[in-house]
């Protein structure tokens, strides 16, 4: 029976796999959608192998297990051999409780590094943050996890809200969730900021006007070829979950620029695309200088 029930633990697991794969080849211009997929492939792969070894690892229980059964049925009770397969059977029963310890702990944590703190009340999780394959800050989070699951200590962002995000994602019955939640804001936020410094780095000609620590909105100053003409952009980011804006709107005093079909391809390519690459591609197409 709980072979069974492993079993369709892990065709679940192959079926989400083979969705998020799916997904991910459905939706190529969405590069932050398709690392969030494949970071759950990976996980689910790992999630699966566990769960495949646990499995081996059943049948040869009840393998060994069987003849002992057999002898205590029939009222047999010799003093077991420990050079038989008896001292495989109390390996295996030792590494069975290991990966089921292990396989609580990753679905607690959800893959998280974390250490135990506060003798053993408490745990403090790493969450580490990377653009385009390259990490960048690593965030500390301590939660107290008696009497109740509650925030401690950590040294996040004070403009991400963690108290907000514990209540939206449950933190009292799904600590995963919450520190999901937790990681896409960092990572989104990483992302941001990342991009504005590649801006200010590979852009010499285009000024940055402003921006704020959440890197929420950011102003740019592009000079147009003909007549040298000022534009300002602005990008704004209200899905703090996403490092691409949700919005770009033109201010320039030829007030037919904005809507003309170039400049409204350019919008939508800012939209679409990192900021640093999107300026990339307009200034080969000679819009800015």
């Amino acid at each position: 029976m709980e072979g069974a029930s492993m079993r369709g633990v892990l065709s679940h697991l192959s079926l989400l796999e083979v969705q998020a794969r799916s997904r991910g080849s459905q939706v190529p211009q969405q590069p932050s959608r398709v690392k969030e997929l494949k970071a759950k492939v990976e996980a689910l792969t790992s999630q699966r192998d566990q769960l495949k070894a646990e499995l081996q690892i059943h049948k040869k229980l009840q393998k060994l297990r069987a003849p002992v059964d057999k002898r205590r049925e029939d009222g047999e009770d010799e003093e077991m051999d420990v050079d038989s397969g008896s001292s495989e059977l109390f390996h295996l029963m030792a590494r069975h409780s290991e990966l089921t310890d292990l396989l609580h702990a990753h679905n607690l944590i959800g893959g998280y590094d974390a250490i135990i703190t506060n003798g053993g009340k408490g745990m403090c999780f790493s969450l580490a943050t990377e653009y385009e394959g390259v990490y960048l800050d690593t965030y500390k989070l301590e939660l107290n996890l008696k009497p109740k699951v509650k925030i401690s200590r950590h040294n996040i962002p004070p403009f991400i809200a963690l108290n907000s995000l514990a209540e939206q994602s449950n933190l009292q019955t799904d600590v995963r969730a919450f520190l999901a939640t937790v990681s896409q804001h960092l990572n989104a936020f990483a992302g941001r900021r990342q991009q504005l410094k590649l801006v200010k780095e590979q852009h010499k000609s285009v000024e940055v006007m402003e921006s704020n620590l959440l890197c929420s909105i950011l102003v740019l100053m592009f000079t147009v070829p003909k007549d040298k003409t000022p534009l300002l952009c602005t990008l704004e980011y209200t899905d703090h979950t996403r490092y691409l804006p949700t919005r770009v709107h033109l201010n320039c005093q030829d007030k037919l620029l904005p809507d003309s079909p170039n400049w409204k391809k350019n919008c939508s390519l800012l939209k679409e695309v990192p900021v640093h690459r999107a300026l990339t591609a307009i200034k080969k197409a000679s819009d800015i200088v």
